[in-house]
C-alpha cells in the first residue's frame, strides 16, 4: 500500500495521457472543413465581403500542418505533454488570426477559442493546460483591440457599443478559464478514480492468490500421489535386487522409507483437503478480529489494541465466511487507527440474529474538517504524508493537521472492497476524541453453514 501512495500521482498522471497524432489531427481537419464552409458561406452565399486571400492562408496554415505531421509520422504516434501544448497552442494562434481577419471578438464564431483549451485540460497536465489557457486569454485580449472590421454588406458598417465589446472580452475571457477548470478537474477526477479502482483489483487478486493456496495444497497433493508410487515401487524392487551390496541395500531401503513419509503426508493433505479448505474458509466473529488486527498485537511500541465482542440480542456468535476483501479492508482500517492512536485503539463487534456491525475507535486526534468532507475518495496529499513524516520524527506527535496525509486511496480501496461484500459503512470523530469507523452487514450476506463433524458443511449444497 505505501508503494500504491506514493506512485498514485504517477499512476493519476498516465491514465489521463497520453494522446495520439491521429485524434489531434482528425480535430484539426475538422476544423479546416468548418472554417473553409463558414467562410466561404459568408463570402459567396450571404454576400458579405470577407479578405478572402488571408483567411484562405490561416485556413492553409492547419491544412499543411496536418499534412507535414502525417507524411513525417505515424498517425499512431503517442505525443508528449509538451509535443501536444505545442499543437493545440497553434491552433489557438491560428484561430485568433482567422478571428483577427473577421472582425475579432464581434465575430459570434470567437467562442470557438474555449473548444482547444478544453481539449488541453482533457488530458494534459496542469501547467501545460495553465499555459494553454494563459495563451487563449492573451490571444482574446489581442482580438478585443486589434481586428479588422466585421464582414457587413458592402457600403455599411456593423459598429457596437464599446460597453458590449467589453462585455464579450469579459464572457469568453471567463468562459476559458472556468471551462479550462472544469475540464481538468473532471479529467483528473476520472483518472483518479481509475486509478484507484486498478489498485483495489490488484489487491483484490493478490488476497485471492493467497487464500487459494489450501486448495493449491490439495490439489499438488493428488498429482504428486501416482509419481511418487511409481518411486515406491522401482526403489523395492531395486532393495530386492541388492541384497548382495550392503551399501547399496540401504540406499534403496533409505529411499524406500523416504518415499513412504512423502505419500503419508500427501495422503493426509489429500483426504483432509476439502475439510481444511472449509475450515479455513470458516471464521467467527472473535478469529475475524484478531486476524485483522494481528500485524499489530505483537507491537510493543505500538498503542494497545484491544478486541471486544457482545451479542445485542442474545444471539450464538456467527460463524462467517473468511474473505479475501473483508479482511483486507478491515484491517486497513486497524493500520489507520494504530497510525494515530495515542495509546489505544478498540477493534469491537457487537451482532444481533440479522446484523454483524464491527468499529474500529482510536484515542487520537480524529479526522480533521478537510479529511471527513473527502474520506472515500480516492486523493492522495503525498506533499502533506511527508510533512506528517517530517513532524513525527522531529517531534513525536500527531496532530490533527496530520491526519490529512496518507488518507486517500488505501481508505477508498478498503471502502470499496467492504461495500462489494456488502457492507455499510461510515465514520466520524468521537465526542471524547479520536476517530470512529463502523462497518455493517446484513448476517445473511457473510455468514456461511456450520461444519459436521468431519469438518464438511452440512448444507444441502455442499
Amino acid at each position: 500500500m505505501p508503494n500504491a501512495l506514493v506512485n498514485a500521482k504517477t499512476a493519476v498522471n498516465a491514465l489521463r495521457g497520453p494522446v495520439r497524432l491521429r485524434t489531434l489531427t482528425t480535430l484539426r481537419w475538422l476544423a479546416v472543413g468548418g472554417q473553409s464552409l463558414a467562410i466561404l458561406t459568408v463570402h459567396f452565399a450571404v454576400g458579405f465581403a470577407t479578405p478572402l486571400g488571408l483567411c484562405i492562408m490561416a485556413i492553409a496554415a492547419s491544412a499543411w500542418l496536418n499534412l507535414f505531421t502525417a507524411l513525417r509520422f505515424s498517425p499512431q504516434r503517442f505525443l508528449t505533454d509538451r509535443e501536444a501544448a505545442a499543437f493545440i497552442a497553434f491552433d489557438i494562434v491560428q484561430l485568433c488570426a482567422l478571428l483577427s481577419f473577421t472582425g475579432g471578438l464581434l465575430n459570434p464564431f470567437s467562442a470557438l477559442i474555449i473548444a482547444p483549451v478544453m481539449i488541453a485540460a482533457s488530458f494534459l497536465a496542469l501547467r501545460y493546460t495553465i499555459l494553454i489557457a494563459a495563451l487563449a486569454l492573451a490571444g482574446v485580449g489581442v482580438l478585443a483591440l486589434y481586428h479588422m472590421p466585421l464582414p457587413w454588406r458592402a457600403g455599411e458598417a456593423l459598429e457596437l457599443a464599446p460597453i458590449y465589446k467589453f462585455g464579450v472580452w469579459a464572457a469568453l475571457s471567463f468562459s476559458v478559464m472556468f471551462f479550462a477548470a472544469y475540464a481538468h478537474r473532471i479529467a483528473a477526477e476520472s483518472a483518479q478514480m481509475r486509478s484507484a479502482l486498478a489498485a483495489t483489483q490488484l489487491v483484490l487478486e493478490r488476497e485471492q492468490r493467497l487464500s487459494a493456496l489450501g486448495g493449491l495444497a490439495a490439489a499438488a497433493a493428488h498429482e504428486l500421489g501416482t509419481p511418487l508410487a511409481t518411486i515406491q515401487l522401482t526403489a523395492k524392487e531395486m532393495q530386492r535386487e541388492l541384497e548382495s551390496d550392503e551399501m547399496l541395500r540401504d540406499d534403496a531401503a533409505l529411499l524406500v522409507d523416504q518415499v513412504k513419509r512423502c505419500r503419508e503426508i500427501l495422503g493426509r493433505l489429500s483426504q483432509h483437503g476439502e475439510a481444511g479448505d472449509a475450515i479455513h474458509d470458516r471464521v467467527d466473529v472473535v478469529g475475524l478480529l484478531k486476524e485483522a488486527a494481528s500485524p499489530f498485537l505483537e507491537n510493543i511500541n505500538g498503542p494497545e489494541i484491544r478486541i471486544e465482542t457482545e451479542s445485542g440480542d442474545g444471539a450464538p456468535e456467527p460463524m462467517l465466511r473468511r474473505r479475501p476483501e473483508i479482511v483486507y479492508g478491515l484491517r486497513n482500517f486497524v493500520e489507520n487507527a494504530v497510525g494515530f492512536a495515542r495509546g489505544e485503539v478498540r477493534v469491537g463487534a457487537a451482532w444481533t440474529a440479522e446484523r454483524l456491525v464491527i468499529t474500529v475507535d482510536d484515542d487520537g486526534p480524529g479526522f480533521s474538517v478537510e479529511v471527513l468532507a473527502r474520506l472515500g475518495e480516492p486523493y492522495v496529499s503525498s506533499r502533506l504524508a511527508g510533512r506528517r513524516s517530517e513532524a513525527r520524527r522531529a517531534e513525536g506527535l500527531r496532530t490533527a493537521s496530520a491526519r490529512t496525509g496518507g488518507m486517500g486511496l488505501g481508505f477508498f480501496i478498503a471502502k470499496s472492497l467492504l461495500e462489494g461484500t456488502g457492507a455499510e459503512i461510515a465514520w466520524a470523530n468521537r465526542e471524547t476524541g479520536g476517530a470512529h469507523v463502523s462497518v455493517a452487514w446484513p448476517l445473511a450476506a457473510i455468514t456461511t453453514e456450520p461444519l459436521g463433524r468431519n469438518g464438511v458443511s452440512q448444507s444441502p449444497n455442499a
